[in-house]
């Protein structure tokens, strides 16, 4: 494709240091440098530019030796793919030497670094990731990325099935990319090619898998995106198992009403969670931290006991026992998974998840010394803590003396009772 005629891109941090400095440092004697993909699309679209990427005809060895000269650190993060990092005072820069492909293995690519813009432009995944700009602000399009990013159009650059067979995670890159940039319909053979390629997402690794999904989850139209992914049965082989969109579309419903920021495990779990086993097959399948499955299988425990008729006291004794997290969690997935809302019951719902800003968790004032003191010994003092301290939450958190001695007397007496042998 020739490239269309250019234009100039209005971003003032184009001239911001340092990007500028290691910008004139790369940009001159013979080689050339611009900025490339993410920051001069989202620029175009009215967002942050985020992480900044250079693209240059400098081969590593130069990049390094003009960086050096300059004052800044270089760190060797890919030179088998002619990636150097430049930090400039404090701040890393990706500078890749331009590349064109000599063969792809579905993942890992053999290259040569080239001099050919055009050449790595069209190595690239979409077109709205080939945009580059030069220093001076001068804007190169040589794929026709500019109409699809006005167009707010995910579309692989060239053949769409030579693109996925380079890098099959390119299929959930797609999805993703529509969900974060996309509007309106997919690209027809883009679309075609993810679901022709469909089985090879196989064997991509679960790392790579999971890394895509949770990111797609927390774009702005992820829900028709995975109803999308649903239809196709893309999702489903991601997942191993049904997606809910209608359920995940629901939660993200509610973390907008209460202006919380979208959350990648708790949309998971309005997505692909009903009951435990599902928060072990979601670890597994996209190798979840630990951290992660735990609250999967918190909000799997227990979630259709909430509704709008639970009492502030049950709410406190579960925020007690869940603490402010998983208590959120497992109420906004009930909420999600609730029956369409009438003005009471959201009202309801909205008063529920609100609790932890309107309560501060106790801590329990029930202590060892004041069994010991009443003749327990060994074991039955801690079995006694805990039927008090069940006592305690029933009574709704009670924190005057009276009544926590009269808990406290009564465990000790169901304790005594219970082994006779219990006092020391």
């Amino acid at each position: 494709m020739t490239e269309v005629p250019q234009r100039r891109l209005d971003a003032a941090w184009l001239a911001a240091e340092p990007l500028a400095a290691v910008l004139a440092v790369l940009d001159r004697d013979g080689e050339e440098a611009r900025v490339v993909g993410g920051a001069v699309r989202n620029t175009l679209i009215g967002e942050a530019p985020g992480d900044i990427d250079i693209a240059t005809t400098a081969l590593p060895d130069e990049v390094v030796r003009r960086a050096a000269a300059a004052g800044f650190k270089t760190v060797p993060t890919g030179l088998d793919h002619g990636t150097v990092t430049v930090v400039a005072d404090g701040r890393p820069f990706e500078v890749t030497t331009l590349r064109t492909d000599v063969e792809t293995f579905g993942r890992k690519a053999k290259v040569a670094f080239g001099r050919d813009w055009q050449s790595d432009a069209e190595r690239r995944d979409f077109t709205m990731n080939a945009l580059s700009v030069s220093p001076d602000g001068t804007l190169h399009d040589p794929v026709g990325g500019l109409d699809d990013v006005a167009a707010r159009r995910v579309r692989f650059i060239g053949e769409p099935e030579r693109r996925i067979e380079e890098d099959h995670l390119r299929i959930l890159r797609f999805f993703r990319f529509h969900a974060a940039y996309g509007n309106g319909a997919f690209d027809g053979p883009s679309l075609h090619a993810c679901i022709v390629a469909r089985e090879s997402l196989r064997n991509l690794s679960r790392e790579r898998v999971r890394g895509e999904m949770l990111k797609l989850l927390v774009a702005p139209v992820a829900a028709s995106t995975l109803v999308a992914m649903s239809d196709t049965g893309i999702l489903q082989l991601v997942l191993g198992g049904v997606g809910l969109p209608v359920d995940f579309a629901a939660m993200a419903a509610r973390e907008a009403a209460l202006g919380l920021p979208p959350d990648p495990v708790r949309r998971l779990a309005a997505l692909a969670v009903l009951v435990e086993e599902d928060a072990e097959r979601l670890r597994e399948r996209l190798r979840l931290s630990n951290a992660e499955h735990r609250r999967l299988a918190a909000m799997a425990t227990g979630w259709w006991r909430l509704g709008p008729a639970t009492t502030e006291p049950e709410a406190r004794a579960l925020l007690y026992r869940l603490g402010p997290v998983s208590f959120t969690d497992r109420v906004l997935l009930a909420w999600s998974r609730a029956a369409p809302d009438a003005a009471a019951a959201a009202n309801a719902w909205r008063t529920l998840t609100t609790l932890p800003q309107r309560w501060a968790v106790p801590r329990s004032p029930l202590r060892a010394d004041a069994f010991m003191t009443r003749g327990l010994a060994g074991p039955a003092v801690g079995a006694a803590m805990r039927d008090a301290e069940a006592a305690w939450i029933a009574a709704d958190f009670p924190a005057d003396r009276g009544t926590l001695d009269a808990i406290v007397t009564a465990a000790v007496a169901r304790a005594s009772a219970a082994a006779p042998d219990a006092a020391g």
